[in-house]
């Protein structure tokens, strides 16, 4: 790891959306073998509750202060794939509040119009992305925190699917729910920081493999739009809301209202009901000693969770699955669901006058998601009438982040906005959905059927065409074969832990074609399910284990290619 210069930012300095500024940090030059880097060059903030080794994590508390030893999971996988971390971000107070003014650094700003608010709990990670200061941030959501800031500075919002991103490392809001999130300009720089990111971790409890629907939607996909909206009396969001159904409906979806009485009432559990103190006991040692400390209304909020009993949060847990199951009937007829990110706009004083009541207000579209383990995407829709940034939330299942994902980069790039408050035009379409044809397959090759190799005809021969390359989850170990003509690697699946991402090539073959592909296949090689750095399944070579006695380890290489070069230049 690079030498990082801190420079904290004090309350009367600089701007609000910053704690600490690095002289830029860097994964070590010497990083662990088989990192896939494809984030090299891009810059990158987290939010001041997640940690960074050898600077201080605030959670915006001065005396909850603490030096950690080590980074969050997530910062290290960040850094080990090549961007460089520039600092460190403001936050409503132990991530309590969706408005972004609860903190002792004070108010971040709209990077639209500084009279309004950023949204929160992760304000200072959408501003600066926003504002082009970094390409991308990481932000925490429980009850909104990636959402309605993204919605509310025209930015991409990216809230994962619970425990594919590891939160080790990460102080608790109320662990069971919390999420670390992705701001980013586009969707498909969100998608690349998520597959960077993502993977199991042995070591968060909550943390889980999650095996992502890769999927489209169908053409005429069905959305879901709440049967009784509400904006607050806000004219030019219930107006910005209207446009947005009729542009998703350009796209080919079909709106279909739902009843969301089922989702309004779960929002409601998350702060009226026993769970608030799960809040509480996140910081529960740090509340009873030093209570003093925390801002109001933070410290009145998580104070609530210490009234409760068991039995009030048993009770609290059966009605919210209750809920789950009036809200699953919901799903049989809707693909995806889309809301408002946020349904008014505040200004910081208005906020500050009645800080809890407004900021419910902005959680009515947010609140229920992690309780009910849904993926969301916030993407910029338009600017009001009033100039400020209006968003909409793509919601699926668990599961469903890259579908969501698909959809939101075709509705993102026909809104015709810019990249958050920096004016310049959106980058062109990533792939996040490979496509392909109902009448053909995917295959993962990694060895002597890469393109330019020597098998590489047998595949090409079937009228099969390249798709990407790739590279697979950090499952799997490399050996190079003894005794194959022409040399062969074998592929082989591992403890988790034990392994390292390999590169890949995806190939697309006519499944008519499939049966003669595979009867040429010799042992110990064979076809099996590869699971992919991103979360995909896809079919590939996969080997015996008894045929790695007196095999090559070759895994810290990376893949076949560069196994070769390390042989002779003539043999790749």
């Amino acid at each position: 790891m690079s030498h990082a210069s801190e420079t904290t930012d004090s309350h009367q300095e600089a701007h609000p959306a910053w704690i600490t500024r690095l002289d830029p940090l860097t994964g070590s030059a010497t990083a662990e073998a088989g990192t896939v880097c494809n984030l090299k060059g891009l810059t990158f903030a987290v939010k001041d509750n997640i940690d960074v080794q050898g600077i201080r994590t605030t959670a915006g508390c001065e005396a909850f202060a603490y030096t950690p030893n080590q980074h969050a999971e997530v910062v290290h996988k960040l850094l080990a794939a090549g961007a460089s971390l520039k600092g460190k971000t403001n936050l409503d107070q132990f991530a309590c509040g969706l408005n972004g003014t609860r903190s002792p650094w004070g108010a971040v700003p709209n990077a639209f119009d500084s009279r309004y608010v950023s949204g929160g709990s992760s304000s200072g990670s959408a501003y600066v992305v926003a504002t082009g200061q970094v390409d991308f941030s990481l932000g925490t959501d429980t009850a909104g925190s990636g959402r309605v800031p993204a919605g509310l500075n025209n930015i991409v919002g990216l809230k994962p699917t619970k425990g594919l991103i590891s939160a080790r490392g990460v102080v608790p809001a109320a662990q069971s729910v919390d999420c670390v999130s992705i701001f980013a300009r586009s969707v498909g720089l969100a998608v690349k920081v998520l597959q960077a990111a993502m993977g199991e971790d042995l070591h968060d409890p909550y943390s889980r493999q999650v095996t992502l629907n890769t999927s489209p939607l169908p053409e005429n996909f069905r959305f879901g739009v709440p049967d009784s909206l509400e904006f607050f009396g806000d004219a030019d969001s219930q107006k910005a809301f209207a446009h947005a159904v009729q542009k998703m409906s350009s796209l080919g979806g079909t709106p279909v209202k739902v009843n969301f009485l089922a989702f309004a009432q779960a929002a409601e559990l998350l702060y009226e009901s026993a769970m608030v103190a799960e809040r509480y006991e996140a910081i529960r040692d740090f509340y009873d000693a030093h209570a003093q400390h925390i801002i109001e209304p933070v410290r009145t909020i998580i104070g609530r969770g210490s009234q409760y009993s068991a039995a009030d949060l048993y009770r609290a847990q059966t009605k919210l699955k209750a809920l789950e199951k009036k809200a699953q009937a919901v799903w049989r007829d809707i693909d995806v669901l889309l809301v408002p990110t946020a349904p008014t706009h505040y200004t910081i004083e208005a906020m500050q006058a009645d800080p809890i009541a407004l900021n419910r207000n902005l959680g009515a579209y947010t609140n229920f998601v992690n309780l009910l383990d849904y993926a969301a995407l916030s993407v910029p829709s338009s600017l009001r009438d009033d100039g400020l940034p209006f968003g909409i939330t793509l919601i699926g299942p668990a599961g469903s982040d890259l579908q969501l994902a698909d959809l939101g980069q075709r509705y993102h790039l026909q809104s015709g906005m810019t990249q958050g408050a920096t004016g310049l035009p959106l980058p062109s379409a990533s792939v996040i959905l490979p496509a392909r044809s109902e009448n053909s397959t995917l295959v993962a090759v990694v060895g002597a059927h890469l393109s330019g190799m020597p098998l590489n005809h047998q595949l090409t021969d079937r009228g099969a065409k390249w798709v990407e390359a790739a590279h697979t989850s950090a499952d799997y170990r490399l050996y190079a074969l003894p005794h194959t003509s022409p040399p062969k690697p074998g592929l082989l699946r591992v403890a988790k832990g034990q392994g390292h991402p390999i590169e890949i090539e995806i190939w697309e073959i006519p499944l008519t074609q499939y049966g003669s592909f595979v009867s040429l296949i010799a042992a110990p090689l064979g076809i099996g399910s590869l699971t992919l750095a991103d979360g995909r399944q896809v079919q590939g070579f996969l080997c015996e284990p008894y045929a790695l006695e007196g095999a090559q380890d070759i895994t810290s290489l990376g893949g076949w290619r560069n196994y070769l070069k390390t042989l002779s230049p003539v043999s790749v």
